[in-house]
């Protein structure tokens, strides 16, 4: 492995000395996220291997080019998980991906993000050398804050080495329920039930359907069912499968996916075909037109990615909301900090980045 260390120091070293890009990628099942690839590939998936499981202690260290498949394997082994539930998008997406992107699956609401479970973090950074920030354990305070912030960075930052994350014990008992309820009904609902000590671990809302996880304690998800009295839907693992990979017939075709991030209270927006999730604070939305779309998700205080759309479309819109200025500068010094040549994925997240 330190073969492979070697070699990316070469070539980071000749890219720095002559102006040149590289383009990052593992897996690359999530090179569709973010904005155009550029540069000469840097392919990192022969980084692989889990360095270290400790079950008792609810921690796993992997390289980044581990794959998540293989990772969840070892993990349920011992009744184990990523409870954060990150969408693979192909049998090849590995850890490294999974931090790069930052995305979480439909648990979200219920448990956190990827950022909350990255304990630790070794990069290789612009200037070729090997960093490590955090360590193994939730309460390590030195440069925690790092490993959390190269959580949707797309590598931009630096090539991601090996990754700490927590695991949690998987649920003991699930149940999915499902209601017919239309979506100022289903919003209402989801935020009146979100207010009360109920087991909800992923909830999803499309054409007039909402779909609600129950997981815990079994006496606990039991009792919950009896309350919500909801209609108890047959092959629910599949269902969640098929949301967080986006495989339901809402995410297939070509129409820009958009991906909304608001408070959950907000009223529905009428901007087209929606997908409702997180308990109302994640809300995909097909087509549409962007600036209308960017315009009500910042009036009601959050925020739009263009998540899935062809390169002209990212070019013109941007993936990502504008920053503001206060932020730009931030970004620009963490990029300067990290990547002092711009060497590593220009433009993934924002231009000149």
């Amino acid at each position: 492995m330190e073969t492979l260390i070697d070699d990316w120091r070469a070539r980071i070293a000749a890219a720095a000395g002559s102006g040149g890009k590289l383009a990052i990628r593992g897996g690359g099942s999530k090179c569709f996220y973010g904005g155009p690839e550029t540069g000469e590939r840097l392919d990192v998936a022969a980084y692989s291997g889990i360095v270290a499981y400790e079950p008792t202690e609810l921690v796993v260290t992997a390289r980044a080019g581990t794959g998540l498949r293989e990772l969840a394997a070892t993990l349920a082994e011992k009744g184990q998980g990523l409870v954060f539930e990150p969408p693979h998008f192909g049998a090849a997406a590995t850890v490294g991906g999974m931090l790069a992107s930052g995305l979480s699956g439909p648990r979200r609401q219920a448990v956190g993000a990827v950022r909350d479970f990255v304990l630790g973090v070794k990069l290789l950074n612009g200037s070729g050398e090997v960093l490590t920030f955090g360590g193994q354990v939730m309460k390590n305070v030195a440069g925690y804050d790092v490993p959390r912030l190269l959580a949707g960075s797309l590598g931009t930052l630096g090539v991601v080495l090996e990754v700490s994350i927590k695991v949690l014990p998987l649920p003991v008992a699930e149940k999915t329920l499902r209601f017919a309820l239309d979506e100022a009904a289903a919003l209402q609902k989801l935020n009146q039930w979100g207010g009360r000590p109920l087991p909800i671990s992923a909830s999803a809302w499309h054409d007039g359907l909402l779909t609600l996880r129950l997981s815990g304690a079994a006496a606990a998800v039991a009792a919950a069912e009896r309350e919500l009295a909801g209609e108890v839907l047959a092959d629910a693992d599949a269902f969640w499968d098929s949301l967080r990979e986006q495989k339901q017939a809402f995410f297939l075709g070509d129409a820009p996916l958009w991906r909304l991030s608001l408070p959950s209270v907000t009223p529905p927006q009428a901007l087209g075909e929606t997908l409702i999730e997180w308990g109302g604070a994640q809300r995909w939305l097909r087509g549409g037109d962007a600036r209308r779309i960017r315009a009500a998700a910042a009036k009601a205080g959050g925020h739009a990615t263009l998540f899935r759309g062809d390169d002209a479309l990212k070019t013109e819109v941007g993936v990502f909301q504008p920053l503001t200025a206060p932020l730009a500068r931030i970004h620009r010094h963490l990029k300067q900090a990290f990547d002092p040549q711009g060497v590593f994925n220009p433009g993934r997240m924002y231009p000149g980045l």
